[in-house]
């Protein structure tokens, strides 16, 4: 049984219709990503999934210990509390969930060390941070109090390439090592590419999944993106969303 599963999913945002007859599946430990074209109703999707809004119709479940398991979320901007420190942000999640107050200190120190972070930075509060570290941050939050299902809704859109590359390789680590089932929305096909086991591709008005993506690729170093295969697979996904978006607009143009 997959860990997430979302069958004939609707939504609809007063008279406009999102999404039709979406259905998903992830397996326990998978890494998915969503692509598709601006406002097709990706991040619309994630809100579904972490029960931050209802579907109009259709089934959302899972399985095992996600009924009792948080969920980690990133979101597009970081959405830090400005008056707290890094280390008292992440710490966060831990005091709503009741753990020890003189421990939840500490781990928020050990999940921001995974990050990247050292000690002086966790002292710092989000605007003596750079947007990176804030970015940061905000995945170590994530992930802190160890979720089985990690939503990330673009985190990392708005960073120069190479930081960009570098959180992507700092998520992967921590997805082989925390075991998280991860849904990743971006609109870069190669970010999926390098993160993905497999690739959905949204696309229609109201939206729907039209494509699946296996993605191969096991060793994912940073070396990955140079080779041919890797940039094969690129340019086959990105020629496919496109001809999907311009599909698309011209059914749009129609209409």
């Amino acid at each position: 049984m997959p860990l997430l599963k979302i069958n004939r999913l609707n939504f609809s945002f007063g008279e406009e219709r999102i999404l039709k007859d979406l259905n998903v599946e992830c397996a326990r430990g998978e890494f998915a990503s969503l692509l598709g074209a601006s406002g097709c109703g990706k991040s619309t999707l994630l809100r579904l999934i972490a029960k931050l809004k209802n579907p109009t119709s259709g089934e959302i479940s899972f399985e095992g210990d996600l009924k009792e398991k948080p969920f980690g979320f990133v979101f597009q901007q970081p959405t830090l509390l400005p008056w707290l420190s890094a280390v008292d942000n992440v710490a966060l999640p831990l005091k709503l969930s009741s753990a020890m107050p003189s421990n939840r200190r500490a781990v928020a120190a050990e999940a921001l060390e995974l990050v990247g972070l050292n000690a002086n930075d966790q002292k710092k509060t989000p605007s003596q941070l750079s947007g990176g570290m804030q970015m940061r941050v905000s995945l170590a939050r994530a992930f802190v109090a160890k979720p089985a299902l990690m939503l990330m809704d673009e985190p990392f859109s708005a960073l120069d390439e190479v930081l960009r590359q570098q959180l992507c390789e700092a998520t992967l680590k921590l997805w082989k090592s925390e075991g998280w089932t991860t849904l990743f929305v971006t609109h870069n096909v190669a970010e999926a590419v390098f993160l993905s086991q497999r690739i959905f591709i949204l696309a229609g008005k109201p939206a729907t999944i039209v494509d699946v993506i296996e993605v191969p690729f096991v060793d994912r170093t940073p070396e990955l993106r140079a080779s041919p295969e890797f940039m094969e697979l690129v340019a086959k996904v990105g020629v496919r969303l496109r001809e999907l978006v311009e599909s698309d607009e011209q059914a749009g143009r129609k209409d």
